[in-house]
């Protein structure tokens, strides 16, 4: 049997659009009815339309007698085409918003493709994402057909449809900027175990690694700080805090002031509070510009952190705060407390030193770093 050019084309359609051929004549019927009822009246209940699926011919029954006007055939042929290509863009349309649904979490690139109203619409190939104020770094200043990276935030139901909202400001823009410069991250290896951030501003990011041998923060830091350098870049110069990650409150929580050092740690477990004690010279360092320092250390830790000044011994005077006290302590008894009596030294003289062991003199090469 040959098959007609309607039915060819009909079938073609659903094969390619994923849509039964059923389904698109019974949009076309509904369509018939309607286009019937502007022009001639009655009720829809009354009114049927009849297509054959064969050569596309339309005819309208009302009370299963046929009613079909002179001419109503060019009309049909119309309004089936409009039904099919609408069809057509309804399925696209759906394929691309699930295609974007799995992209979620994930970042990908574009370019603006216009400004209004405080909204950015990016241009992301196959789709169009929106990145609303709230989703934007306020210092960024975005212009026409700049091309940048987008966190795939979600999809969600907008006033005209579905709509894929993007962003940059989010803690997990940074995570995922990681991800894709540090290979023991993608892997697995390296994790980050929780993040905060103020866009635009600060970035903390605690890591661990599931190997010993592999440390969490030098990979993220990279080989001459390339790595880190890279995301650092990708933010506009946001300032990025890498820290360990720990399982020990006190020791998470000191960690999370770097880069100030902490004297002691006291924990209120009932009321999630924890008392910091730092020098008095790292008070200004601890709790940072406009209490920032602090402030992303309690949401990067989840609690409360109240920091206070203390005394700092003679033995950690001087420029030798990047030591440990013992080893600040043994150099002292040997009276060496200026950084730039060690750089007169060499490594064995630092090695003969009592109190200076392997580990120490590691401590002081870093230092000298």
């Amino acid at each position: 049997m040959v098959q007609t050019e309607f039915a060819a084309a009909l079938n073609q359609v659903a094969a390619e659009r994923g849509i039964e051929p059923e389904d698109v004549l019974e949009t076309v019927r509904a369509a018939l009815v309607s286009a019937y009822r502007k022009d001639h009246g009655g009720e829809i209940e009354e009114l049927q339309a009849k297509v054959d699926p064969d050569s596309g011919e339309a005819k309208i029954f009302k009370d299963d007698k046929d009613v079909t006007p002179a001419g109503f055939g060019r009309i049909a042929a119309q309004t089936a085409k409009q039904v099919i290509l609408q069809r057509i863009r309804e399925s696209e349309k759906k394929a691309v918003i699930e295609e974007y649904q799995e992209k979620v979490g994930e970042i990908i690139s574009g370019h603006i493709f216009r400004l209004e109203k405080g909204l950015a619409i990016i241009d992301l190939g196959r789709a169009q994402g929106i990145m609303p104020s709230s989703e934007q770094v306020h210092r960024e200043e975005y212009q026409l057909n700049q091309r940048l990276k987008v966190l795939v935030a979600e999809v969600r139901e907008g006033r005209r449809g579905p709509e894929i909202i993007v962003s940059r400001s989010r803690p997990e823009f940074v995570e995922k900027l990681f991800s894709l410069e540090v290979p023991e991250m993608a892997n697995g290896t390296v994790k980050v175990e929780t993040i905060a951030r103020e866009p635009g501003e600060r970035t903390k990011i605690a890591v661990s690694s599931k190997q010993e041998n592999v440390d969490p923060v030098g990979s993220c830091v990279g080989q001459k700080g390339v790595r880190v350098q890279a995301v650092i870049a990708e933010l506009g110069n946001e300032r990025i805090d890498i820290i360990h990650y720990s399982e020990d409150t006190e020791k998470f929580i000191a960690n999370s002031l770097s880069p100030a050092k902490v004297i002691e740690v006291k924990l209120d477990r009932d009321s999630k509070q924890a008392r910091v004690e730092v020098f008095e010279d790292q008070l200004s360092l601890a709790i940072g510009k406009g209490g920032q320092n602090v402030r992303l250390a309690a949401k990067l830790t989840g609690w409360k952190i109240d920091i206070k000044g203390g005394d700092q011994p003679e033995a950690d005077k001087g420029k030798l705060e990047g030591l440990s006290t013992r080893a600040t302590n043994a150099l002292a008894k040997a009276g060496i407390t200026e950084i730039e009596k060690l750089r007169e030294m060499s490594e064995e003289e630092w090695g003969a030193i009592k109190g200076i062991g392997k580990k120490a003199v590691e401590e002081i090469k870093k230092l000298l770093k």
